[in-house]
């Protein structure tokens, strides 16, 4: 797909703080997931690491951020970030947290700083691709400049996806 990229609060924080990214568009298929953007831009679905917005028991939101083709432990999730219970928002909450549509979620440039969990697996990589804030919109990074911009926890919450 071809197109100019979106200049997304995602994009402008990646140019404000010089991260060297790429842009990468992609039809958006409902429902795609992880799958479709993989096989769109022809990388491993393990590269591709998803923003998933979840609220503990006390409605409080976080983000966590996964491997393409892994699931999250809620239950490991929790015990590691030391709260009673998490669980995956409605698609309406998560867009009211992030300030991002559904689908388009991204760790950078959220309405305001949410604590990011990271599964730890992921350091050993050494570029990912991650939403850029928009349907069908990835961008490609360091995974030095993730870490370096949101500070995550690393977690080990991995699940066969």
């Amino acid at each position: 797909m071809s197109g100019r990229a979106p200049s997304t609060p995602a994009v402008r924080l990646l140019r404000q703080h010089q991260v060297d990214y790429t842009e990468h568009l992609y039809r958006y298929e409902e429902h795609g997931g992880t799958s479709a953007s993989a096989r769109a831009l022809g990388v491993d679905e393990h590269l591709v690491v998803k923003t998933l917005v979840l609220e503990d028991d006390a409605g409080e939101a976080l983000l966590v951020l996964m491997h393409g083709d892994r699931d999250v432990s809620l239950k490991a999730l929790a015990r590691q970030a030391g709260r009673r219970s998490v669980g995956l928002c409605a698609p309406e909450t998560a867009t009211r947290h992030t300030g991002c549509v559904f689908g388009g979620t991204s760790p950078f440039g959220t309405r305001r700083a949410l604590p990011v969990f990271a599964e730890g697996s992921i350091r050993q990589l050494a570029r990912i691709y991650i939403n850029g804030g928009s349907r069908g919109f990835l961008v490609g990074l360091a995974v030095r400049d993730l870490e370096r911009l949101l500070a995550p926890t690393w977690v080990s919450v991995a699940l066969a996806g």
